[in-house]
């Protein structure tokens, strides 16, 4: 596979892509590996996730020179995420020790439960954010005490490859983390489809995340999904508009708007909604577009030419644009649209930096629109009132919402979607539930 830079559409790499047969092997290998690593004391596991963590922070600056050429990311967002992953990793380092049973109260016994790994997970990550997200599954799923197997996006295999080395220096076992580059269809399929993988984890398309579900009932294979997205900023008339509007941009447009999590409707009440539209245009032209390299790039390319062609078709008759630059690259300029809900650019996830604006009459009426969608992952509410908060927070359908900020994921709390956004939650410390078993054991006295 030819891995390319996205900002200047160069070869940085070529990548041998996994056939189905190397796919089998990696799980008779990772499935050896199982009661060795399931076996070491908590402490040790412990020690050993520590000082994985400890290797991506020597390392976080190549990780993010990696992200940088096969992603596209900007530098500043590169370098927060190897410090993303170090956090990750250090957060889950704690877990072993805290992976805690209950002794419940019954006649004639005792009664105690055991957390048990499940043994070889899946992880499937997307493109859009590879090394971060890669580890929002591998942290957990290590820290209960399985092996996993990485298929990362055939487009930015690289910093999945060079964490499974920092890992394997670390000092974890041959076996118990594995990274295959390979196309989705095929080592992605397999990996889904094998008897003795115990559970996948994908971030992607809600498209294939269905598929995914299908084939993983078959086998009643566990599953956590963290799918699309096409989240809503609900901007009321009280609130700090100069605020709102100056950072709604960021949240639509970070990542070049390839982010689940992206506020891509932005719900204004129609009092204010001239005024917002107005401070939101200063604001998205101030939107520096460029070399990612560069310290002062707020917003890199798109992924690659298909997905560039993908989010053209999206805009037709754009309220404003932005500036990008106009050599090699898969540049498109920040977007505004002021089109309608029936439009397909405010229903469907265009991916891309492209963000629709409408009015809205009331709460009930902001509610009404928000939840329009088949989508439940993000959100943003914006108002000093906070009775009006709460309600509306508790009103929109969506897995997680900020007041007056645009937060989605902090590691240490839970993070998924409602709806077709997915199902399970990933981070935080229930995460660990997500990859291991309850086993009750009841022991007579008598």
């Amino acid at each position: 596979m030819k891995i390319i830079n996205p900002a200047t559409e160069q070869v940085v790499a070529e990548v041998e892509a996994a056939d189905a047969a190397e796919v089998d092997r990696a799980v008779e290998r990772a499935a050896r590996a199982c009661p060795g690593w399931r076996a070491i004391a908590p402490g040790d596991r412990a020690r050993l996730l520590r000082r994985f963590a400890d290797l991506v922070d020597a390392h976080a600056e190549e990780l993010a020179q990696l992200e940088i050429a096969n992603a596209g990311h900007t530098v500043g967002n590169a370098r927060w995420e190897a410090g993303n992953v170090r956090d990750v990793l250090h957060f889950y380092a704690g877990a072993p020790e805290r992976h805690h049973g209950k002794q419940i109260p019954v006649p004639g016994g005792v009664n105690v439960t055991f957390q048990e790994p499940l043994g070889v997970v899946g992880v499937i990550v997307p493109w859009n954010f590879p090394m971060v997200i890669m580890t929002w599954g591998v942290a957990p799923a290590l820290a209960a005490g399985n092996t996993v197997i990485v298929k990362p996006a055939e487009w930015t295999p690289l910093t999945a490859l060079r964490l499974a080395e920092l890992a394997l220096a670390a000092g974890l076992p041959e076996g118990v983390l594995q990274v295959l580059p390979g196309v989705g269809e095929v080592a992605g399929a397999r990996l889904v489809e094998h008897p003795e993988v115990a559970k996948i984890v994908f971030t992607g398309s809600t498209e294939v995340g269905k598929e995914i579900a299908a084939k993983a009932a078959a086998r009643v294979k566990r599953i956590t999904l963290e799918l699309g997205g096409k989240s809503a900023n609900i901007v009321f008339a009280d609130a700090d508009l100069d605020k709102a509007a100056r950072t709604a941009p960021y949240a639509v447009f970070d990542n070049a708007g390839q982010d689940c999590c992206a506020r891509s409707r932005i719900l204004v009440e129609r009092g204010v909604y001239e005024e917002f539209l107005s401070r939101l245009s200063q604001a998205v032209l101030g939107v520096k577009v460029g070399d990612p390299r560069e310290e002062s790039t707020e917003m890199g390319p798109l992924i690659s030419a298909e997905h560039l062609a993908r989010v053209s078709g999206f805009v037709e008759d754009p309220y404003l644009q932005g500036s990008c630059p106009a050599g090699p690259g898969y540049w498109f300029p920040p977007t505004v649209l002021t089109s309608g809900p029936g439009d397909r650019a405010f229903t469907e996830e265009v991916f891309g930096p492209v963000v629709s604006v409408v009015p809205f009459v009331d709460e009930a009426d902001a509610v009404r629109i928000a939840n329009d969608t088949r989508y439940g992952l993000s959100g943003s509410i914006w108002t000093r009132d906070t009775g009006r908060a709460l309600r509306v927070a508790r009103a929109v359908e969506a897995g997680n919402l900020s007041v007056n900020s645009h937060s989605s994921v902090r590691y240490w709390t839970p993070f998924g979607g409602f709806k077709e956004s997915g199902l399970g939650r990933e981070l935080g410390p229930d995460a660990l539930s997500a990859f291991s078993e309850t086993k009750n054991v009841f022991l007579s006295w008598d």
